[in-house]
């Protein structure tokens, strides 16, 4: 009868070792799993503020080739005889204005 208490013995122990170690991969399944939804959410969340950035890379790289244009505009003649009439009220000779009454 020894012999069988301790087979016994040894089974339930078995059994009780089998449980802890399917308990530990179960729980660390869980973790694993909770990290990954956490993970994929702050990937999302990058990913919105990767295109924000993207877009507003795109609008700056646009108003710096509006300023390049612009600057080429402020060294022509045109932009010349635009400044002297509107802020000066310069004409050339013989230039006749008309005015609206207001």
């Amino acid at each position: 009868m020894g012999r069988q208490q301790a087979a016994h013995r040894r089974k339930a122990n078995n059994r009780a070792s089998v449980l802890m170690i399917t308990a530990i991969v179960l729980m660390l399944t869980v973790v694993v799993a909770v990290k990954c939804a956490e993970l994929d959410r702050k990937v999302a969340e990058y990913e919105a503020v990767e295109s924000q950035l993207e877009e507003q890379i795109a609008e700056q790289q646009a108003r710096a080739e509006e300023l390049v244009e612009y600057e080429k505009y402020t060294q022509t003649m045109k932009y010349i005889e635009d400044v002297a009439k509107s802020k000066l009220g310069l004409v050339y000779e013989g230039e006749i204005i008309f005015r609206q009454e207001n």
